[in-house]
């Protein structure tokens, strides 16, 4: 008896694992038969989307979607395409349906092919597409403010989009005049945005700055590295058109006017706040409101509080305002040692350039500059802060007209090297040095000299040598 009811139970036994093998074997024929169906459609919709037949290509691109959502990447790439052609071929709630569906489509990449973006740059896309369809989705500029704000608060490492941060800087701005946003906010948020647009120049100049040394070494860039310093100098060139569009849409707002009440209001409540104290000092270096006793009262308090290259820098700006050049020197130089950052410390040396190119001192402000270019070699502004005091000596560093007006190939060669390095400078460099050589010898005066091929060489603070071109 016992021996039939343990027949009995291997048999069932059996019939149940027979039973999942035939269900499972089911189910693997029928994955591979929806992959392969996958396959084929991916395959339609792409030769489709290829010939920019995007209505066609709509139907087995979204079955491919629905059915294998991490099948291929081409879900996702040309999805994009195909949405895009939507949206602009579409009105009312049909256009609104695809915008929503293309930020929808946008959550599934960062689901699906998480190695493809982050969560910041999908949050920034469908802020900026929210801004750009806003009258069709409904939306106030408090809303998409808040979806720009969303995405800077959540992941702002990775809010990089130069578009994106001007965007978000201007529905500030729009806040506050419409009296929506105080005006701590307008100056906490531009601080915010510029000193993200700041992090990011630092990276890319420092990846652009490694390609330069080894063209300047001699050696030929790889076709990648080709494509790399031209993606390089795309970001910069972006990042710079952006930051002046930054400053030019705060405009007046950030007056002495109204800047100096508005941080002598907040002052007792923030003069242990580090942040707070160095932001307020430096927006009124940056609007030359130094000559305000409030702008002691900050620098020191931040200086006390934390002692950094900031604060020694404008404690220089202080000294500097008392006439007490050598002293504020000595403070400047305390910043650079303070500073740690290649990319900042060259801000600092290009900052000091041009505080003692201002007060003449020629020879000193080109080793500050030259400090700059050693740092950071891809800002090509000190080359051009040098080429101008070149020009601007011309005629007391020549012991004839002709070597004085030699002076300016000198201040063309140094213009030049701006543009070669900086994409930002391209054609202002370019501008700069067809200028100078317009004022250097001509043909004519090198015939009548008939030197030609020669070298000259420049004295005073210039100290250098230039060479008269042949006719």
């Amino acid at each position: 008896m016992i021996n039939y009811y343990a027949k009995k139970k291997k048999i069932m036994k059996m019939k149940v694992t027979l039973v999942v093998a035939m269900l499972c074997l089911g189910l693997t024929q029928g994955f591979a038969q929806s992959q392969e169906e996958c396959t084929t459609k991916l395959s339609i919709f792409h030769e489709y989307v290829k010939a920019k037949n995007y209505d066609a290509a709509y139907t087995p691109w979204m079955e491919v979607r629905n059915a294998c959502p991490k099948f291929n990447k081409a879900i996702i790439i040309d999805g994009e395409k195909i949405l895009d052609y939507k949206i602009e071929n579409s009105t009312g709630a049909e256009k609104k349906a695809y915008i929503e569906d293309l930020m929808k489509l946008w959550d599934e990449e960062f689901t699906n092919f998480p190695g493809r973006t982050t969560q910041g740059e999908v949050l920034v896309n469908q802020a900026q597409l929210m801004y750009d369809n806003k009258a069709d989705l409904g939306l106030s500029d408090l809303e998409v403010y808040n979806a720009f704000d969303k995405a800077y608060t959540t992941d702002a490492a990775n809010f990089k989009s130069p578009k994106g941060l001007y965007t978000y800087f201007s529905l500030m701005v729009d806040l506050y005049d419409a009296k929506q946003k105080t005006a701590q906010d307008l100056f906490n948020k531009y601080d915010d945005v510029v000193d993200r647009v700041d992090t990011e120049v630092g990276i890319f100049s420092e990846d652009l700055n490694k390609l330069i040394a080894k063209e300047e070494a001699g050696t030929a860039l790889k076709s990648k590295e080709i494509s790399y310093k031209k993606r390089y100098e795309s970001y910069l060139k972006a990042y710079d058109q952006i930051g002046g569009s930054i400053d030019g849409k705060l405009g007046e707002r950030a007056n002495c006017e109204n800047l100096i009440p508005l941080y002598e209001k907040d002052f007792e409540a923030n003069k242990t706040d580090a942040v707070w104290l160095q932001r307020a000092a430096g927006k009124m270096s940056e609007k030359e409101c130094t000559s305000d006793p409030l702008f002691f009262k900050l620098v020191n308090a931040y200086h006390d509080l934390k002692p950094s290259a900031n604060s020694a820098y404008y404690l220089g700006i202080l000294k500097d305002k008392e006439n007490k050049s050598s002293e504020a020197l000595k403070y400047y130089e305390q910043a650079l040692s303070l500073e740690t950052d290649s990319y900042k410390k060259a801000k600092l040396y290009s900052k000091i350039g041009d505080k003692l190119k201002r007060s003449g001192a020629y020879s000193k402000a080109r080793n500050y500059y030259r400090q700059a270019l050693t740092l950071n070699p891809s800002n090509g502004r000190p080359h051009l802060q040098i080429a101008s005091m070149y020009a601007a000596s011309a005629n007391d560093c020549g012991d004839s007209t002709f070597n004085k007006r030699a002076v300016f190939w000198l201040a063309a060669d140094e213009a030049s090297k701006a543009g070669r390095v900086d994409p930002t400078l391209k054609s202002h460099a370019s501008q700069s040095a067809t200028s100078y050589r317009a004022s250097a010898p001509q043909k004519a005066d090198i015939f009548s000299e008939g030197n030609g091929g020669q070298t000259i060489k420049i004295g005073c603070w210039i100290g250098a040598s230039v060479t008269v071109p042949n006719l």
